[in-house]
């Protein structure tokens, strides 16, 4: 299906273009200073925000715009004189808050200082203490050991006193009797009579019993030696025990010792005896292949090497090479020569049995090259 298209009319007025003489829009900031021109609108430019424009009015002039920025602009430069004025005073605050923190922290340091030392005054202290006590327990059972003795001592001084004093009532008697004679005496039988028998028998006594004094005194320090050597004796049984012990024990390392060291001896032997067992085998092996060469130098002399006594190992398995050499390029040229057919019947029976022969050489050399293998490893 085809549309039709609408006809259209030039003489239409609508289809005319029409140009018009239409004035300029200017966008002016100072519109007092610019010279006015004909068809010309002059449309000042605002730069505030629609609030700001319902606020002052659409009419108000450009200065007095500027005048409110100016008095916004000194506001606003009040109000940052007072901020920093604050951040000032704040950041002076801080300072001083700053300084008073580095002072407690001085403070703090000085105090742990204190501290540190007032712990270790007081370790010290303790470590002193400690020591005191542990040489006042010594003491204190070194007195105790003592008050024991002298308690034992006393016990028996006790009983020495009891003693003496039964001793002292059984002879009470014979006291009481010879005062009693002395009272019947005269009185001046003891002043004229200086040869009496009654004084030497005091002065006698007296003697005795300073004697008795002393003898007592030495039994007391010989009993004192006595238990100081009696303790040596026991700190010498101690100190040989100790070494017995520490003796056997030297003694049972020293044991082990021995034994770890025949156990080295014998594994020794065992493995010098194997030693010698396998040089002896090799000895015999390297004769044998001396022995062997000396027998291949001899089948395989050649006289361009000399005498053969002179003539080394080494240069004598060259001989043998050589001759082996020599008689394997004869058979090669015999083969050749019976390949291509020039040689006669008897003589290709005498070349087949030669080669037959070195053939039978050449298994008979297989095992002197073997010799000489081992011979050079030996070397």
């Amino acid at each position: 299906m085809t549309t039709s298209q609408p006809f259209l009319d030039r003489s239409d007025p609508r289809l005319k273009l029409t140009v018009e003489n239409r004035t300029k829009n200017v966008f002016v900031t100072q519109p007092e200073d610019r010279p006015k021109e004909e068809h010309v609108n002059l449309i000042p430019v605002v730069t505030e925000t629609p609030c700001r424009l319902l606020e002052a009015g659409l009419n108000t002039l450009q200065k007095t715009l500027v005048l409110q920025k100016e008095a916004e602009l000194e506001e606003v430069s009040r109000q940052l004189s007072l901020k920093q004025q604050e951040f000032q005073s704040r950041v002076e605050g801080l300072a001083q808050r700053r300084s008073e923190l580095e002072l407690k922290q001085q403070q703090n340091a000085e105090r742990v200082s204190k501290f540190e030392k007032f712990v270790a005054e007081s370790e010290l202290k303790q470590h002193q203490a400690l020591k005191k006590y542990k040489d006042a327990r010594e003491q204190n059972n070194i007195k105790q050991k003592d008050i024991e003795r002298l308690t034992n001592k006393l016990i028996q001084r006790r009983d020495r006193q009891h003693v003496l004093k039964d001793r002292m009532t059984k002879y009470k008697i014979y006291e009481d009797y010879l005062v009693k004679t002395i009272n019947f005496l005269p009185s001046s039988y003891l002043e004229n009579d200086s040869e009496s028998l009654v004084l030497p028998i005091i002065r006698r006594h007296e003697t005795l019993s300073i004697t008795h004094q002393e003898l007592l005194q030495r039994l007391e320090k010989m009993e004192d030696e006595v238990e100081q050597k009696q303790q040596q004796l026991q700190t010498m049984k101690q100190e040989h025990s100790i070494k017995t012990l520490m003796g056997n024990k030297e003694l049972s390392e020293l044991q082990n010792e021995l034994e770890g060291l025949k156990d080295m001896n014998k594994q020794a032997e065992v493995s010098l005896q194997m030693e010698q067992g396998q040089s002896r085998e090799k000895v015999e092996e390297v004769g044998s292949i001396l022995m062997a060469i000396n027998n291949l130098a001899e089948h395989c002399y050649l006289p361009s090497y000399g005498a053969l006594e002179d003539i080394n190992v080494l240069t004598m398995m060259d001989m043998v090479k050589e001759y082996f050499l020599d008689k394997a390029d004869t058979e090669r040229r015999a083969r050749s020569l019976m390949e291509s057919g020039s040689a006669v019947a008897p003589l290709t029976d005498k070349k087949g049995r030669g080669s037959m022969r070195n053939m039978g050489s050449k298994a008979q050399i297989k095992s002197p090259s073997k010799v000489s293998k081992k011979s050079d490893s030996l070397s």
